[in-house]
């Protein structure tokens, strides 16, 4: 399994024999060098999207047309999108797992929001998800933007994911000391995979806290475009 950080809140996930790209943020993505977008999405096999804040979903539909992958999200965006916007969706929603080639998706709650602009004003795009991936007799817990909740000691019990992929930036989402407090509460991680960090001053910078928070925990701070190999 590679798990390869497109920068911000996006991820590229090679398993199974399958490219899943979670989130993918190309426009504007000031982490994400521009010469290395081609490069971020080659043989991806679908798209996964948590919410619809920008950073999330910009280039998810003009992806989904280039690629021709079908986009993997809640029921009633994916609903509206395969009808309105001609591309191939996965909708299910919180509670159901999906299949995909092998890959099976578990969609979680988050807490967070999930909006956006139109011309008539700001509108809400379904509601704010993330992702249990297993794979590879792997369990990737993805979290997307989210705040601590009381519904992750279901999750970790429940799923008992081994590696977190955790929004750790502060601000829109958990900061270093509050992903730090909830993989150590509630989930059992021998890896953990920070995000939606350092793409802008104000968010958090360093993992150093969150790796100080979880001794014996292999906490990776990622480097954009660079494959973790698990």
């Amino acid at each position: 399994m590679n798990i390869i950080w497109l920068g911000h809140g996006s991820y590229r996930i090679e398993a199974g024999g399958q490219v899943l790209l979670i989130d993918p943020w190309l426009t504007g993505n000031p982490s994400l060098p521009e010469d290395r977008h081609a490069d971020a999405v080659a043989g991806a096999t679908h798209i996964l999207l948590t919410h619809t804040h920008f950073d999330h979903v910009v280039d998810v539909l003009p992806l989904a047309k280039q690629l021709g992958v079908p986009v993997v999200g809640q029921y009633d965006l994916m609903g509206y999108w395969a009808e309105a916007e001609n591309i191939e969706t996965i909708g299910f929603n919180k509670g159901g797992t999906v299949n995909l080639n092998g890959v099976k998706v578990s969609m979680v709650p988050a807490s967070h929001s999930s909006t956006f602009q139109t011309p008539d004003g700001l509108r809400t795009g379904g509601s704010e998800v993330g992702f249990m991936i297993a794979a590879e007799g792997r369990m990737v817990y993805a979290s997307g933007d989210t705040d601590i909740m009381a519904d992750m000691d279901w999750m970790g019990d429940y799923y008992k994911p081994d590696i977190g992929i955790l929004s750790a930036g502060g601000h829109f989402t958990m900061d270093m000391k509050g992903a730090a407090y909830a993989a150590k509460r509630y989930f059992n991680f021998k890896t953990v995979i920070p995000g939606h960090y350092k793409t802008f001053p104000i968010l958090e910078q360093s993992a150093q806290e969150l790796a100080e928070g979880l001794p014996g925990v292999d906490v990776i701070e990622p480097e954009v475009m660079r494959a973790i190999k698990l």
